[in-house]
């Protein structure tokens, strides 16, 4: 038995054993691999050790096992108080398991372990562990989600107002999360209101080395960067913002009602109009906190529905006394498993990996190891952390809410699932039944476009069981054909499609380590080709497909007068569907998606050659001001109605040249 140990920090990572993630403070280790013996296997021939000595050699101390199959896959992670006691327990017979367990026992070939200094370094590693390999017969938190905080950056002497993912131990103040969107407009709404900041200009040592942004010029920034504004002063409006993000808008919505009543008096209605819009902006802000206790504290309120083996977690956020989201988890892997155990495996890993942690998290009921996992978040949180499972007053309510959540999510999404498989893999089995095909798990559609033979494109687009799969899109532009021609485009499209698939294929076949793997997109082949067109765009597939030696149904998606997709063509017959059909509806959908995808490349391709061609006529802007004019602005129209502070912005334009630019537009 070879021991390991090693010293590890709170937000490191280091291996042991094949890469096992182990993240705490001060955790010493010791790890051993253990490996059970196979029945009927001559021990003498063997360099395994045999179960029953191996699980005599088991420490007394606390620690994490794994469970490792025939492949050498991690079956099940586990902690353990005792080691001895608790791994010896699942080669125990007659002790009442249930079936998965015993299951999985019978999977087993080999097992290791890792020893901790104590119980709590033994969670750590086992969330770790757990989250690192994902074992198959642990129960797992299927969503992994990461909410946006507001972070002042009060270390700063211009401090800023921006989003985050992270909380970090840093100068800056955090709010959140977030979980309900609109963090970006309540940013944007504090920055319109107290005039902060938004650069990355390192202040005060940039201070007058570059000219202000547009938004000092809109009045939306009071130029710290230019000196317009003391320090003092800034610090006083980071202050109201911060009060702001603290729940106190009715001073701010009093205020700016103020101002708005002395712009109406003035005469300036188009002042008093933007405090308006303030007002109600401000107002939509607020209405996201909805519910609040008397506390003002931080909270978490966890409870779950089970339904069969299916489970929802419903967490609410609150924050400050405030309600501030709420949010659900699923959770899999969840057979004969009891609501504490479930609730246990979610706490543990949801708290693993989010960055704050509340003062106290209330429960719909006792889990297991509460002692431990309690002392384990407050070790997190660096203060006590109360674990409570409340039985009367509002607490006990809250918590009843959202078990009532979560009850309503399963069975909602129980509804939506339903409706989901019938516009997906029921259509699917529409089209099957009238085409006679099956099955049809992935089609692909193609379109062309172009404006009178310009910038010639075409589009494929891919359905995998009814679902859109964005990922194995592709878009192509003509090598070959010049002018309005569809037929030799989708031609030059198909050709260049399939080729592209064939020679992959054939890399494969040579290269003896991609067995099993794909190369890209193209060498998965439909099973079914859709033309948006008739007869002829069918007879165009059928003849590249002829040639390259390939066999797919191919299948028209005929219009009529009106450009309403009217029927299937197939096999030379035209085969009438039913329009109030989800095989109709998921036909006209792809079709639209295919058109969508290649008229929204045409453009794209149209609008660069036309801001191109207008540029070559500016004196001074030459091909690489050109290259990044186009890249800063997405069409024409868009630079035409800028100004010379904004055309200025985009790199290597100078103030002299974006004024040229500016007269360029003007009086032409």
């Amino acid at each position: 038995m070879s021991d390991t140990k090693q010293k590890i920090d709170e937000n490191n990572e280091f291996e042991v054993n094949q890469s096992e993630i182990i993240e705490s403070e001060n955790i010493e280790v010791e790890s051993n691999q253990s490996k059970v013996i196979e029945l009927g296997e001559d021990e003498s021939d063997s360099e395994e050790f045999n179960v029953k000595e191996e699980l005599q050699k088991l420490p007394k101390k606390p620690g994490v096992y794994i469970m490792h199959d025939a492949n050498d896959i991690i079956l099940y992670v586990g902690k353990a108080k005792n080691l001895y006691n608790r791994v010896r327990s699942y080669f125990k017979e007659n002790i009442g398991r249930g079936p998965q367990i015993d299951k999985m026992v019978s999977l087993i070939v080999r097992f290791e372990y890792i020893v901790t200094d104590s119980e709590i370094e033994a969670l750590v590693l086992e969330n770790n562990l757990i989250k690192e390999h994902l074992p198959k017969y642990n129960t797992l938190l299927k969503d992994d989600k990461t909410y946006p905080y507001i972070k002042v950056t009060l270390g700063e002497d211009y401090p800023r107002i921006m989003i985050v993912h992270q909380m970090k131990k840093d100068k800056a103040k955090y709010f959140g999360p977030f979980t309900n969107g609109g963090v970006k407009e309540s940013i944007d709404l504090i920055n319109k209101l107290y005039q902060l900041r938004t650069c990355n200009r390192k202040l005060p040592k940039d201070c007058g080395k570059e000219r202000p942004c547009l938004n000092y010029h809109i009045g939306q920034c009071c130029a710290p960067c230019q000196g317009e504004i003391s320090k003092e002063a800034y610090a006083e409006q980071i202050e109201k913002a911060i009060d702001f993000l603290n729940g106190k808008q009715q001073s701010v919505i009093k205020e700016l009602k103020e101002k708005m009543q002395q712009a109406s008096e003035k005469m300036d209605f188009e002042e008093a109009i933007r405090y308006r819009d303030l007002i109600e902006s401000v107002k939509k802000v607020s209405k996201t906190q909805k519910m609040s206790d008397n506390v003002g504290e931080d909270k978490d309120i966890i409870a779950l529905a089970i339904d069969g083996n299916e489970t929802v977690v419903q967490v609410f956020f609150l924050r400050n006394g405030k309600l501030i989201g709420r949010e659900h988890f699923y959770m899999t892997q969840i057979e004969e498993l009891t609501a504490d155990n479930i609730l246990t495996s979610f706490v543990k890993q949801f708290y693993a990996g989010t960055p704050f942690i509340p003062r106290e998290i209330i429960l719909q009921e006792p889990i297991e190891d509460m002692e431990l996992v309690e002392r384990w978040l407050s070790n997190r949180k660096g203060t006590r952390v109360y674990l409570r499972v409340p039985q009367k007053g509002t607490k006990e309510r809250l918590v009843d809410l959202a078990a009532r959540n979560a009850q309503l999510v399963l069975s909602q999404d129980r509804e939506r699932i339903k409706r989901e498989e019938g516009r997906t893999i029921g259509a699917v089995k529409e089209i099957e039944e009238i085409l006679g095909v099956s099955p049809l798990t992935r089609m692909e559609a193609f379109d062309i476009s172009n404006t009178s033979g310009f910038a010639n494109v075409g589009s494929m687009v891919v359905y995998e069981k009814g679902k859109p799969k964005r990922s194995d899109y592709r878009k192509f532009r003509m090598k070959t054909v010049a002018g309005p021609d569809d037929y030799a485009c989708m031609y030059e499209v198909l050709t260049r499609r399939f080729q592209h698939g064939l020679d992959e294929r054939q890399e494969m076949m040579l290269d003896e380590n991609s067995v099993g793997e794909d190369f890209g997109s193209f060498t998965k082949f439909p099973d079914l080709l859709l033309m948006d067109g008739g007869r002829g765009q069918v007879n165009v597939a059928l003849q590249v497909l002829d040639e390259l030696g390939i066999s797919i149904p191919v299948c028209g998606m005929v219009k009529d007068e009106n450009h309403h997709t009217r029927g299937l063509y197939f096999n030379n017959v035209e085969l009438p569907i039913d329009t109030r059909s989800e095989g109709f509806k998921l036909i006209t959908r792809i079709q639209d998606e295919a058109h969508r995808f290649a008229i929204t490349y045409h453009r794209s391709l149209r609008n660069k050659a036309q801001v191109h061609s207008v540029l070559e006529e500016i004196p001074g802007v030459g091909p690489s001001r050109r290259k990044a004019l186009m890249k800063y602005f997405k069409s024409i129209e868009e630079l035409r109605a800028a100004d010379a502070t904004k055309i200025s912005e985009v790199p290597g334009i100078t103030a002299v040249v974006a004024e040229e630019i500016y007269r360029f537009f003007q009086s032409n």
